[in-house]
This record gives structure tokens, C-alpha cells and sequence, in this order.
């Protein structure tokens, strides 16, 4: 039996009914923005990189990966592979070395066994988030596919130490029937430390707000009630994608 999605996806040509879960993760966390490299993971029949090449505009650049043949679209670049094998990540990184967007709707083949199901679905998120950690700049989002299980609050967890913030969502478009859900974490975390480290440093500037300014590796702490020149002990509080906060210590 057909549904409304997949219905909606032959009158408007969309390559498969999964291209509105996209649009709706988009319109829920507004995780492409325009002119942003997309890199888009297990990406045929390529239902996503439409709607990524949407969203990203003429000025964005798209590319699709996937272990199947991927027809060709209008602007997007498309790498065949295995993104469980090294020769693959190694073809994304030629593509571009940096990236805004990773996303991954990538799903293992079902054996109808939920537990095995589930960790091999962990197992492709994973996949996803080491090749985000490699390509993703500072600020930019992360969206997987998991299914839903013993094991997705081990992953949140993981997600949690290198986003600003993560969220789950079952968009609409999914089957009501499915466990599957998107992990989506928002505002990929570069910086060198980890909120609770403590360590000396040297406020260089003061920030328009009247804060101290420290620099560790070129990452932007702010530190109030300090001034330029001061040697302090701090400890990090707060960690944005750009830049942190902290506190001096006794």
C-alpha cells in the first residue's frame, strides 16, 4: 500500500518518500543554511541530496555518498563507497576538506532481529559521527538516522561532548510502525578543552563587555573580572562553538 508521502514524492519528484524526513528535520532544527557544503551519507536513491541542493542553493556545494549508484543530479558531486572503509573516508576528504553539514540516513539490512537491528544502526551512526568529527568546522550540525534502543542514550552521550546542543526527532514523514529517529546535534564543538578543565593562562584583551580574553590555541575564552596582563587560574564553565567561558579559581 502507498502513503501520502510516497505519493507526494512522484507528483513533485522527489527520488523517495524519505526526502520530506530532510525537510521536515531542516524546518524543525534548521540545520542547512544557504551556501553550505552538505555532505550527505548513504545518500541514494538521492531523495536528500534534492533536497539539500534545495536548501544549500546555487552557492552551497552538495555531495553524496553511497555504496549503490546514485543517478546523476545537477550539482551535486557523487563518491561510490562504503563509509565503513578507509578508502572511502579518504574519497570524501579529496572532495572537500571541511564541512557545514553531515547528514546520514544510512540504515543497516534488516534482519527483523531488533536487538541486532539496533546496534548495527549504532554501529552506521557512529560511522557518521567520526567522519563528521574529521569534517565539520566549528558551528556546523550533524543529523543521523538510528534506530531507537538500549544503545541511543550511549550515542546521545557521545553527542552531547562534541555539539552545543543535540536533539532527537521522529519527523513526521517517518512510519508511525518505525523506531527509527534522527540524532541531531547542533553547533559542532572545536575547541581544545572541556568545560571543568582548570588551568593558568594569560588575559591578552578585553572583550567589548569588559571581560578578560585569554587564548588557548586560538580559541577565544572569556573570563570576567580580569584584565589585560593578569596570570590567572581559571576553570572552563561554558563551551560554544567558537568560543568559551570561564571562571577564575582561588
Amino acid at each position: 500500500m502507498t502513503d501520502m508521502y510516497y505519493n507526494r514524492a512522484k507528483q513533485e519528484g522527489y527520488r523517495s518518500r524519505s526526502a520530506y524526513k530532510l525537510q521536515q528535520l531542516h524546518d524543525d532544527a534548521g540545520i542547512i543554511q544557504q551556501g553550505d557544503t552538505v555532505v550527505d551519507l548513504g545518500a541514494a536513491p538521492g531523495g536528500w541530496l534534492q533536497v539539500a541542493t534545495e536548501i544549500a542553493g546555487d552557492q552551497g556545494t552538495v555531495i553524496g555518498v553511497d555504496l549503490q549508484r546514485i543517478d546523476p543530479i545537477d550539482g551535486v558531486e557523487l563518491i561510490r563507497g562504503d563509509m565503513t572503509e578507509p578508502d572511502t573516508h579518504a574519497a570524501v576528504r579529496a572532495a572537500t576538506e571541511t564541512a557545514d553539514v553531515v547528514l546520514s540516513d544510512m540504515a543497516p539490512n534488516m534482519t527483523g532481529e531488533y536487538n541486532l537491528d539496533h546496534a548495527r544502526s549504532v554501529y552506521l551512526a557512529e560511522q557518521a559521527f567520526e567522519t563528521a568529527q574529521t569534517l565539520l568546522v566549528g558551528g556546523g550540525d550533524l543529523a543521523v538516522k538510528v534506530f531507537d534502543g538500549p544503545d541511543t542514550d550511549r550515542l546521545r552521550e557521545t553527542f552531547d561532548d562534541a555539539f552545543e546542543y543535540v536533539r532527537t526527532i521522529h519527523p513526521p514523514a517517518s512510519r508511525d510502525s518505525s523506531s527509527e529517529l534522527y540524532m541531531v546535534g547542533v553547533g559542532h564543538l572545536t575547541a581544545p578543552l572541556a568545560e571543568g578543565d582548570r588551568l593558568s593562562v594569560t588575559v591578552e584583551d578585553q572583550g567589548r563587555e569588559g571581560d578578560g580574553i585569554a587564548k588557548i590555541e586560538g580559541f577565544t575564552l572569556f573570563v570576567p573580572e580580569t584584565t589585560a596582563g593578569d596570570e590567572v587560574e581559571i576553570e572552563v564553565v561554558d563551551l560554544k562553538p567558537r568560543f568559551g567561558f570561564a571562571r577564575v579559581v582561588d
